[in-house]
């Protein structure tokens, strides 16, 4: 089972010892779905756009397995002594540039993470967020023989390991000093990282909103490296870390849909007493995003997912253990470049 480190000289399983419990079911309204005919639950929304903490992980399943094995080079986080003083770095770079070199880049797909060096001992040490295994797996499900239910291997987690790769994040992206904190407050900041990965624990591709506007409402958030890199700098911010004038911009990428559907979890849709009608909609769905073999393969699926989403309005989301329907809208999907500036805190910072 691969880990994480801790901190002190502890490892972070991203494995628990049993499935986690469904979300609490929310008050809302009934109305008639146009997938299955029946009635399905509509939630507002306006609250529920966050990813849902859990009180464990659930272990992976061997069915699920990584191309890339996760954080190969894993260690513990140190505690540092308190009056070190440690530079905090910020690193991005293309996507897959190990493989594919600058070729994301020029899309502006981008993978963050976060840098520290330690004046003391004069050690670096990198800290990122990622899928367990690979980014399609997070995305989209597997259709298993005998089992009606879409099978998911979308676990995320932190790893922690000692250097900075300079030419890595230097060659096509970014790393630059954003601020220095001490080592009580990194230590401090080890203890939230332990928190933090083992209560979220499920990677979310999609960003799902109301419309292109900054303003709009945003019904479901995603849940990748990017957003575990702003919450370490909001916790490091909240510790009393002053950060530099930085611009720092991340990547998003935007289903676009009116207001979701509700459907139920895998209980209530694939389950003996479940919805047979949902359930063959929501597996022939996914179907077109299977690996493809083939050439010919891939651009015959491609044009059944263009005619489902974009030609019939029509995706299904698995967030937070559930399924709802998304009545896609123009322009349908986007990724986005855009600056989320770095985090004041919310407490009187503290010089180092």
């Amino acid at each position: 089972t691969p880990s994480v480190a801790a901190s002190g000289s502890q490892s972070l399983p991203v494995a628990g010892a049993a499935h986690p419990t469904s979300p609490t079911q929310a008050l809302g309204k009934w109305q008639s779905s146009c997938s299955s005919r029946e009635a399905v639950l509509i939630i507002p929304c306006a609250s529920l756009s966050q990813c849902r903490r859990f009180d464990y992980r659930p272990k992976t399943d061997p069915y699920c397995q990584a191309r890339y094995t996760f954080c190969p080079t894993g260690s513990a986080v140190p505690v540092m002594k308190e009056e070190d003083v440690i530079e905090v770095y910020r690193l991005q770079a293309p996507v897959w540039e190990f493989k594919y070199g600058d070729l994301l880049g020029h899309l502006k797909i981008m993978h963050d993470a976060v840098g520290f060096r330690s004046a003391l001992t004069g050690k670096n040490y990198t800290m990122e967020w990622y899928e367990l295994f690979q980014l399609g797996n997070c995305t989209f499900p597997h259709l298993r023989p005998g089992m009606d239910a879409p099978f998911w291997c979308n676990q995320g987690a932190a790893c922690f390991y000692e250097g900075i790769d300079d030419a890595h994040w230097k060659e096509n992206g970014t790393l630059v000093l954003v601020t220095t904190i001490s080592g009580a407050m990194f230590n401090e900041m080890a203890k939230w990282v332990k928190y933090d990965n083992e209560t979220g624990i499920y990677y979310e591709t999609w960003t799902v909103q109301a419309s292109p506007d900054k303003k709009s409402t945003v019904w479901f958030d995603s849940y990748e490296c990017s957003k575990f890199i702003l919450r370490t700098y909001q916790k490091l911010a909240d510790l009393g870390a002053v950060f530099n004038k930085v611009q720092t911009n991340y990547t998003s990428i935007i289903l676009f849909s009116g207001e979701p559907i509700y459907l139920g979890n895998e209980t209530s849709i694939f389950g003996p007493q479940g919805n047979k009608t949902l359930a063959a909609a929501i597996r022939d769905f996914y179907y077109p995003f299977k690996p493809h073999k083939t050439v010919r393969e891939f651009f015959v699926d491609l044009l059944k997912i263009i005619d489902r989403v974009i030609l019939n309005h029509e995706f299904y989301l698995f967030y937070n253990l559930e399924y709802w329907f998304l009545p896609m809208k123009f322009p349908y999907l986007k990724i986005i470049y855009e600056e989320v500036p770095l985090p004041v805190g919310s407490k009187t910072s503290v010089g180092v």
